[in-house]
């Protein structure tokens, strides 16, 4: 029961978040509509999605089974998250909506959402520098800056920081 909550919670944020940024927007723009596009390109597309769709979704499982809570601002975890892919990158979550968008401009031959994927970028990582970190320092202190040091922000390393 204690875990239901966020979970909800980790659904209803999916539902607002990255369903409408990786999924709505993309549709708005396209249509999914296909044009005329190399079959080498739609093939780096279909793999971009099939990795950043299962990225996006193990990141919000482990928001509820490891951290207690939530991605959501207004519901944050009870703990840091640094297991699983967060031992790579600070930023799996974000790195995976940019490579669902970009996936399906590819596979869809949509120059559109390359451009939208170009924008989101340093959207986020705005948001993460100027928002996320200084929360993340002030409720987490030392064991942030810890796992701040040690894991990359965006370029994932290769073997898992272990804490």
């Amino acid at each position: 029961m204690q875990r239901l909550t966020p979970a909800l919670g980790s659904a209803l944020f999916f539902l607002l978040a990255p369903s409408v940024v990786a999924g709505l927007v993309p549709w708005w723009l396209t249509g999914w509509r296909m044009l005329p596009a190399p079959l080498p390109l739609r093939a780096v597309g279909v793999l971009l999605l099939l990795g950043g769709v299962p990225v996006l979704v193990s990141a919000f499982v482990r928001f509820v089974r490891e951290g207690a809570g939530t991605p959501a601002p207004v519901a944050p975890t009870e703990h840091l998250v640094v297991g699983g892919l967060y031992g790579h990158v600070r930023n799996p979550m974000y790195l995976a909506v940019v490579s669902t968008v970009v996936g399906q401009g590819l596979l869809l031959g949509q120059w559109s959402l390359l451009l939208y994927a170009a924008v989101l970028l340093p959207v986020f990582l705005a948001f993460v520098r100027l928002y996320e970190e200084p929360v993340l320092r002030e409720r987490y202190g030392a064991e942030y800056e810890a796992y701040r040091r040690a894991v990359p922000g965006w370029l994932p390393r290769l073997r898992p920081w272990k804490g």
